[in-house]
């Protein structure tokens, strides 16, 4: 017997852009130039909806801008300027908006529907997150009101990032997406600005997925890119079926755009079909080539943790430089593992002919890492000066001996060196107006192992959220495909070169053991009692834990940090100076 299926009646289509774009924090004329372009092309497309992240209109995030209203008027001017292109077509847009409550905080985090030269809907944010990197209960009003967004007949339940972020673990006591659901979407739409961490991918899909399911919708969802000073966006935006399954992710890194068609039956089930074909599927996309790179980058699931961080920390020190106007970078080139990486990384950002590198041996370095350190800045192709600093070291310790009664010795004798050090790369800073990159990693900055105002100077620190063994296997993958970091800087024991024949091993225990200490202290916030549990030795916990809270003063006084760990130093962990706990 033959059983013929009829398939179920399509009774509504909608054609969806979504564009996740790099947007540079107060530059509103060049983030509406970017919005509008995409809106253009998305109308010759014959799409009917174009998406943009969260206050993608200002950029995010933008912290005290937002206390100025002069800002919040640029950010309404600049709404008013893309919504007059909105003919033919509509288009959600993330911006701060004023309350016009009485009462409460005096603006919201809003997305805003715009459609016939006007505004037409606000949707406003309702989880705040005020934790880690965020905060912004400091400047936006939570929402308590639930509508649904209706285009061509498709209804929409349009949320902004955090909003969808209260279903695994609460923090919040309401769930936006429950109120919505009472109103019978076909659809969810998420704008976000979510930043990278090495991880962030996994969480980020799971959380997405268990709302797929728990609604019974599917989604799409649209992320920033770019770098704005610490954080980094990954994009990555995508559509996921209402099973939870993705089935097509934009680039991450990168700026990208996709189309989805959205079809609702007769019974209101929502699906997003192929356009090439009428089979119908839970959900799947249909890219424009325009937006497709020359050379496509590995598909993120294929990434590893450390090509994720390589590509997040070029992405950084760029847009870290694009966005401030600068274009040329200088940085101390020891001979050892951690500038060798920050060179490689900011030549790939920068371009060799743009970065500079000063090698400045002192008596106590040795020839092998000078020789390392030009062997490498060939290899690359950068500009290197060799400027030894043993007369100028001399005559500071000579300076100083009258005060001291004796010639320097000690702590003080080595940190000499790397001051003077430091005065040199901020000297061809101001002449030439290189910004400074700082070399510091993440193991040395926690236990203070470093000199301020020397070597934990600069104007951004680029692999300071990098423990010394994820510096040795980003070296390792900076190397696969031939040597450009010399063998002999990955394989020497490391060693600062302050003194004869000093080695980090003196002081600090294997890198190794303190990193999984470090790891679980500060990223997985575990007290002593709980890290010596798990087998560590007593005293040498104390030891690491109370060097990490006595230099807290160090790290408040060290350049922005890229961010690419779930707790960085800097704006998203936040400790006492004076503080005595685990002393």
């Amino acid at each position: 017997m033959v059983v013929s299926v009829i398939p179920p009646k399509m009774i509504q289509s909608l054609s969806i852009r979504l564009c996740q774009l790099d947007y540079h924090i107060g530059n509103f004329a060049e983030n509406t130039r970017k919005i509008i372009a995409e809106l253009n092309t998305a109308k010759l497309a014959g799409d009917r909806l174009v998406v943009f992240p969260e206050l993608a209109v200002c950029g995010y995030p933008p912290r005290d801008f937002l206390e100025f209203t002069d800002f919040i008027v640029q950010c309404e001017d600049g709404i008013s300027e893309i919504a007059r292109h909105c003919i033919g077509i509509t288009a959600i847009v993330g911006a701060p908006v004023r309350n016009l409550n009485a009462s409460g905080k005096r603006l919201h985090n809003a997305a805003l529907v715009l459609a016939n030269g006007a505004v037409k809907q606000v949707v406003r944010k309702t989880l705040l997150p005020t934790y880690d990197v965020f905060d912004e209960y400091r400047y936006f009003e939570p929402n308590t009101e639930f509508d649904i967004v209706e285009v061509d007949g498709i209804r929409i339940a349009l949320t902004i990032c955090e909003d969808l972020w209260n279903i695994e673990d609460p923090l919040y006591t309401i769930s936006p997406m429950d109120g919505l659901m009472k109103q019978r979407p076909d659809l969810m739409v998420n704008i976000a600005a979510s930043p990278f961490d090495h991880a962030h991918r996994e969480d980020r899909i799971r959380v997405l997925s268990a709302n797929c399911i728990k609604y019974g919708l599917p989604l799409l969802y649209c992320n920033h890119v770019g770098a704005q000073t610490e954080l980094i966006f990954d994009g990555g935006s995508m559509a996921l079926a209402s099973d939870g399954s993705i089935i097509s992710e934009l680039n991450y890194f990168e700026e990208d755009s996709a189309r989805f068609t959205v079809k609702v039956d007769e019974n209101r089930k929502s699906l997003i079909v192929n356009r090439s074909s009428p089979i119908l599927l839970s959900l799947d996309s249909a890219r424009d080539d325009r937006s497709l790179p020359s050379s496509r980058a590995p598909r993120p699931s294929s990434l590893s943790k450390t090509e994720r961080i390589h590509s997040a920390l070029v992405l950084g020190i760029s847009d870290y430089f694009r966005k401030l106007g600068f274009t040329d970078a200088v940085l101390g080139l020891s001979g050892g593992i951690d500038s060798a990486v920050v060179l490689c990384l900011a030549a790939e950002a920068l371009g060799s002919e743009h970065v500079r590198t000063l090698l400045m041996p002192s008596p106590h370095s040795s020839q092998h890492s000078v020789d390392d350190a030009v062997q490498l800045s060939k290899n690359l192709g950068t500009k290197y000066d060799i400027l030894p600093i043993a007369e100028a070291y001399e005559r500071f310790r000579t300076d100083l001996t009258p005060v001291f009664g004796e010639p320097p010795n000690g702590l003080a004798d080595e940190n000499l060196q790397a001051r003077i050090r430091g005065l040199l790369l901020m000297g061809v800073s101001n002449r030439f107006g290189n910004i400074v990159l700082n070399t510091s990693n993440k193991s040395e900055a926690a236990v203070g192992y470093g000199t301020i105002y020397g070597d934990m100077n600069g104007g951004l620190s680029v692999i300071g959220d990098l423990y010394k063994m994820e510096v040795y296997e980003l070296a390792q993958h900076i190397n696969r495909n031939g040597e450009v970091i010399p063998r002999n800087i990955i394989t020497k024991p490391p060693s600062a070169e302050l003194r004869p024949d000093q080695k980090d091993s003196d002081s600090l225990p294997d890198y190794a053991i303190l990193d999984k200490i470090l790891f679980l202290y500060i990223e997985e916030r575990k007290g002593p009692k709980e890290i010596i549990a798990l087998g560590h030795d007593e005293e040498l916990v104390k030891r690491i834990l109370r060097l990490v809270n006595i230099n807290e003063y160090k790290r408040y006084q060290t350049p922005p940090t890229l961010r690419v760990s779930r707790k960085a130093f800097g704006m998203g962990r936040r400790m006492p100076i004076v503080g005595r706990y685990l002393v």
